[in-house]
């Protein structure tokens, strides 16, 4: 009985073990991008650990004759990826899921990966380049933090009235729920999992890219902001835990703007 037990076992551990370095590359992955996300923050010795030290970010946006586009939007990107590519775990996970049916291969999670960050690597050059203009304007703080009450107060309120959106509604619905997407979406192959993973990487953005632009009121790459918006966009695309915070969190962001905007105002 011991050799068909060893050999059943055998059999289980090589169906298993593709899968497990899979998901041992992607944790990290993300755990590449959150060091590589503290050492910059870090910086010189002495520097503070939630934001970038200012000669880094004056020699990239102090002026448009002293950007360095591609570092700026590597920096983004790298903030991207530590940040998203954890929202994306149940996705991911009922991806590699189908593995069990024959329906997925390890090469059609790469693709369902690398389709994702494809949308937040473009979106990361939106966002450097509104930071880069920001900075030129001198509306930000060598760390990316705002320097205006009004640019504070517009981003908070506009935040917090896009958690009530119609669009943010319907993409976090389909962020909370991946099986449906793939059922009504899947195609079989490697090119096709990068084309889903496209469409699931833009569903994502429209879901949250106003929160991700809060990082302009504290700073872009302060890592406690970065660290709470990550967990705040993981638990509201899980679907019991998400429907209790989507609105209570407008509702807060919307009158911490009407704050910033009676300070600006000087009515506090």
């Amino acid at each position: 009985m011991s050799a068909p037990i060893e050999h059943g076992g055998r059999r289980a551990f090589a169906r298993l073990a593709p899968r497990a370095m899979g998901w041992l590359g992607f944790y990290g992955a993300v755990l590449f991008a959150w060091t590589g996300v503290a050492l910059m923050a870090r910086g010189l010795p002495g520097a503070d650990l939630g934001s970038v030290p200012a000669e880094f970010w004056a020699a990239l946006c102090a002026s448009a004759g002293e950007a360095e586009p591609v570092a700026l939007w590597a920096m983004w990107a790298l903030m991207a990826s530590a940040m998203m590519l954890p929202t994306f775990v149940p996705a991911l996970r009922t991806f590699t899921d189908l593995g069990a049916t024959g329906a997925t291969t390890g090469a059609g999670a790469v693709a369902l990966v690398a389709g994702y960050l494809s949308v937040w690597f473009g979106a990361s050059a939106a966002g450097a380049a509104a930071q880069a203009a920001l900075a030129r304007a001198g509306m930000l703080t060598p760390t990316g933090a705002s320097l205006s009450d009004w640019l504070t107060a517009a981003l908070l309120v506009g935040s917090g009235l896009y958690q009530f959106s119609a669009f943010k509604a319907a993409c976090l619905a389909k962020c909370r729920m991946p099986l449906t997407f793939f059922m009504q979406h899947w195609r079989p192959g490697a090119p096709a999992a990068f084309g889903m993973g496209l469409r699931l990487g833009a569903i994502c953005l429209g879901c949250c890219w106003a929160l991700m632009a809060l990082g302009f009121v504290g700073g872009v790459m302060n890592l406690i902001w970065m660290g709470a918006a990550t967990l705040f966009m993981t638990l509201e695309k899980l679907p019991e835990i998400g429907r209790h915070l989507t609105r209570p969190a407008g509702w807060a962001l919307i009158v911490a703007g009407g704050l910033m905007s009676a300070r600006a105002l000087q009515l506090v």
